[in-house]
Parts: C-alpha cells; sequence; structure tokens
C-alpha cells in the first residue's frame, strides 16, 4: 500500500489555474514543481508603481497554456495534498518557462532559467519584489518546503512509510 502512495502518477487535460505555480486538472490539484510564483495577493513594484504581481503572474501561465491541454507528472504531494509534477502544454515545460519568462522563481529547480530572467529584467525582475517565500512568512502564510532533491527524498519517505506529503 505504501508503494502506491509513492508511484508515479500522470494526469493530463484542460488545466484551470489557480495561480502562477498551481492548477487544477480533473479534479486533481498540482503545484508546479521546482517554481515559486508571487502569490495571488503578492504586489511588486516596476518603474516607481505597485502592479498586482501574484495577478501577472497567474496570467502569465494561462497565457502559456492558452487553452492547450495540460500534462502532469509527479509522484509527491505537498502539505495540501496537491500533486507536485512537472507540467508541460504542447510539450513545452510550463515550470521552466515561467522562470524563463520571470513570473516564478527557482525553487529547487531551473537555476539557469532564473539567472536569465534576472539578467535581463523579465516580470518580478524588472522591477522589485520579495520572494514569495520571504512574501508568505510576512503575511503568514504557511511556509512550503523546496523541491529540492532533499526535500524531495524526504517527502518520498514520509509517503511511503506514513502517507503524507512534506512539502
Amino acid at each position: 500500500a505504501g508503494l502506491d502512495r509513492v508511484a508515479l502518477r500522470a494526469v493530463a487535460g484542460r488545466a484551470a489555474v489557480a495561480d502562477g505555480d498551481s492548477l487544477t486538472i480533473l479534479d486533481e490539484r498540482i503545484r508546479i514543481r521546482g517554481i515559486d510564483a508571487p502569490e495571488l495577493a503578492q504586489e511588486c513594484t516596476r518603474d516607481g508603481h505597485v502592479y498586482a504581481c501574484g495577478m501577472e503572474a497567474r496570467s502569465a501561465l494561462v497565457a502559456l497554456i492558452s487553452g492547450e491541454a495540460v500534462t502532469c507528472t509527479g509522484r509527491e504531494r505537498d502539505r495540501y495534498g496537491r500533486l507536485l509534477a512537472r507540467c508541460e502544454a504542447d510539450g513545452r515545460d510550463l515550470g521552466r518557462m515561467m522562470v524563463e519568462a520571470g513570473w516564478a522563481v527557482a525553487y529547487g529547480d531551473y537555476e539557469v532559467a532564473e539567472e536569465a530572467a534576472r539578467s535581463t529584467g523579465r516580470g518580478v525582475w524588472a522591477g522589485s519584489f520579495q520572494a514569495p517565500r520571504d512574501w508568505r512568512a510576512d503575511h503568514r502564510a504557511v511556509q512550503e518546503a523546496r523541491h529540492d532533491w532533499l526535500m524531495r527524498l524526504l517527502s518520498l519517505l514520509r509517503q511511503l512509510f506514513f502517507g503524507g506529503g512534506l512539502s
């Protein structure tokens, strides 16, 4: 039974986008692995003006999907029960695309893509912003663990033996 909880799961279909790093496909709530997008209510600054960067991140993910079917594959669950997964639309890695566009920061993956976005001032890098993790801490929102190899291993072990997620 423990192995069933960590079996690779693939979900495909039309996606409903919740924010810049989470979506739902066929009643399966999914958190895109390896990225952290601004929270929906988060604001950032660009050209001396405050703007709703969390909403822009969500809009960017909607535009990337552009009505295509989305396929997400993963085996772990986060503390909210969402599947942590790599997601693609039309063969494009949505996590990588969000980081490259500057609407998400690398969160265990995609560091090279983040550096490119940062150096060219794309998305949130065009101005100033608080890292989503820090924003959640300041607004007393629950923190999520990074999606690096150690957290993946701990999460898999926890799911295997206890049936819960760690991220």
